[in-house]
């Protein structure tokens, strides 16, 4: 198979090329040049934000074309345009965030998506860009030569994004660590690697369309996933659960400050831990236990030095040191809450 990846150097994309690579797939990836290409593929360079950035590829064929963009939907029409005739399918990364929010637990593919995306839109916000990326790529390549990963939680090893790094960061300084509970909450995500392995699977298989992309309800907790942080690390860190109830009204925010963790019975738990993915596992989804995850995450951020990248395009996660001790004293009879939402960063 003779492979496209658009970008191809971080997370999402280098998860795909490596997968790509360990099944002898010919690799090539287009990208900036900011990061170093995984060893064995083809490296065009190339800028798709900037006048000629996609001159690169105006010759050559592939089987199928990988895109993870995230930003203004143009760029993905004008790169799909141009692939049109020159590659049998585009598979394109989107997010379950197209879907109008908040969609209901359960919500399949068939579920109301946000309106007033276009696939020749300039950036706007992170929904309709990604949906505007879907309506360009089967725009150029009509639905049935197109796929729609609609990814939720992606963790695992080249997370530029922040949320399994800086629980491990943060279990791995020891000492008392604000849990948020019930540590039975159900979990629902993918790991990177996982995702990419579907995605080779499904340009195999000739798939075509939407899927949610991320485990079954539950395949983990959020006790499993913080109980396994504590063991890879090695940490003499002491987990205290803390009722939700507690931690909203401290004024932290969930997903962001509490990175993957959101309350239960909540709008925000069914729809980013609760979607149907059963058309998703039909298909090949097949997912790695989370303590299998959590360890390969922690093997290569000690590789990297203990420092993750970070996209500059999202925001940093993670909670105050400070905001985490008072709302821990609280948890255990010291000072009351007072104060505690005003140093929320």
């Amino acid at each position: 198979m003779r492979l496209l990846v658009l970008g191809g150097t971080e997370f999402a994309g280098r998860a795909v090329v490596e997968a790509a690579l360990g099944r002898g797939w010919e690799v090539t990836v287009l990208n900036r040049g900011r990061h170093t290409p995984a060893p064995g593929t083809r490296s065009l360079t190339g800028d798709r934000t900037t006048p000629g950035g996609l001159d690169a590829l105006d010759e050559g064929d592939w089987d199928a074309v990988v895109d993870t963009w995230s930003a203004a939907p143009r760029a993905v029409h004008e790169a799909a345009r141009l692939l049109r005739g020159r590659a049998r399918r585009y598979v394109y990364v989107s997010s379950c965030s197209v879907y109008t929010w908040a969609p209901p637990a359960g919500y399949t593919e068939d579920a109301a998506v946000v309106e007033g995306a276009e696939p020749d839109a300039e950036q706007t916000d992170y929904a309709r860009d990604k949906r505007g990326g879907e309506l360009a790529v089967v725009d150029a390549f009509g639905a049935e030569h197109s796929v729609l990963v609609r990814a939720g939680l992606i963790l695992g090893p080249y997370e530029n994004v922040g949320r399994l790094p800086w629980w491990l960061s943060r279990i791995a300084r020891g000492g008392p660590v604000l849990a948020p509970g019930p540590r039975d909450l159900p979990l629902q995500y993918v790991d990177v690697r996982d995702l990419a392995e579907w995605i080779l699977g499904a340009v195999e298989r000739e798939l075509n369309g939407p899927y949610n992309l991320m485990s079954r309800q539950g395949h983990a907790t959020i006790g499993e996933l913080l109980d396994a942080c504590v063991r890879v690390t090695g940490s003499a860190a002491e987990l205290r659960w803390m009722a939700p109830e507690v931690i909203l009204d401290a004024g932290i925010e969930p997903w962001t400050e509490l990175p993957v963790w959101v309350p239960p019975g909540s709008d925000m738990h069914d729809a980013l831990h609760a979607a149907d993915v059963s058309r998703a596992v039909a298909t090949g989804l097949d997912c790695r236990p989370v303590a299998e995850t959590v360890a390969d995450t922690w093997s290569w951020l000690r590789s990297i030095g203990g420092t993750a990248p970070q996209r500059p395009d999202r925001i940093r996660k993670g909670l105050d040191p400070e905001v985490e001790a008072k709302v821990l004293a609280v948890g255990t009879g010291g000072p009351d809450l007072e104060g505690v939402s005003d140093t929320t960063p």
